[in-house]
Parts: structure tokens; sequence; C-alpha cells
């Protein structure tokens, strides 16, 4: 291993200037939902958030919302719990491992509820107008936002300095 990759191997935060294991959401977004991690969509930004709550650094984002609440009801876990385990310094591979320990879905089911959950809309007219909102304010002339997936990675470019 050369000795940059390996400091930056060593150092989370060496390469890209982002703690990892303490993400500062003030600063930069979660990761993307449509990453997966285990096959589960929300996975990782669900990490960020609990991590960057867990060390005081969760800006405007909140964990347990109601995106993250559709992760905890397919999955059956409790937030709470979750978040004992973020608070233990659990690495990526080790919430997984957590997630796979207490969650019997077949791999297949999981597939299909991401898939699900790419491509879910607002559809309640509260929650349409919330969405609609804030895709005027970010990108009126994006016809291509239309998922609730579409419309965080849209927002959180946007909040962190992109142009529509």
């Amino acid at each position: 291993m050369s000795n940059n990759l390996q400091s930056s191997y060593q150092n989370p935060t060496a390469t890209t200037g982002v703690n990892l294991s303490q993400p500062d959401l003030t600063k930069f977004p979660p990761r993307s939902p449509r990453i997966r991690l285990g096959g589960y969509v929300q996975l990782p930004r669900l990490i960020d958030k609990a991590r960057a709550v867990v060390a005081g650094k969760a800006g405007d984002f909140h964990y347990n919302c109601p995106i993250d609440q559709k992760f905890f009801t397919f999955t059956g876990l409790n937030p709470d719990a979750f978040l004992e385990q973020i608070k233990a310094g659990k690495s990526d591979s080790e919430i997984l491992a957590y997630v796979q320990a207490n969650v019997k879905h077949h791999p297949s089911a999981i597939a299909a509820w991401s898939t699900w959950f790419e491509q879910l809309t607002p559809t309640p007219p509260d929650t349409r107008a919330f969405f609609n909102d804030i895709h005027r304010k970010n990108a009126p002339q994006r016809e291509d936002i239309a998922t609730w997936f579409d419309w965080l990675d849209l927002d959180d470019y946007v909040t962190y300095g992109g142009r529509p």
C-alpha cells in the first residue's frame, strides 16, 4: 500500500476533509439515499444522520424523520436501539451486521423494497405541497424531479452550494 493511500486509510479525513465516522452535516450532506448497503437504500444516509446527531453536528437534518421511518417500518428495527449501535461507534459493516442479525427479509424482498422506495413519490396533498415548495425554490426549471430521492439529492446539492 502506498504511503499516501495508507495514511488516508488510517485517517478518514486525509483526502476528503470529511470524517465519515462523525460527519458534520453543517458542512457536508449525508450520503445520497440511493446508495445501498446490504441492498438497502437509505441505510448509509440514515447512518450518516445518526452519527451526526451523536456528534452534535446534524445541522438541519433530523434522525428518524418520515423517510427514515420507512426504513424502520420495513425492517422492524427500533430507532432508539439503532441509535445505540451508532453511539457504540460501530462501522458501516458492523451496523449492517446488526441489521442483518435482526431483520429476516430475503434479499429479493430487500431488493423489491429498495426499488419501491427509490421510486416513491409524494402523494398526500400536504407532502406534495411541501415537495413542490422546495422543488420550486431549488430548481423550478427541473422537470425530472419526481421522487423523494430526486428531491433529496437536489436539495442536498443546492443547500451545499451547487447550482441547479
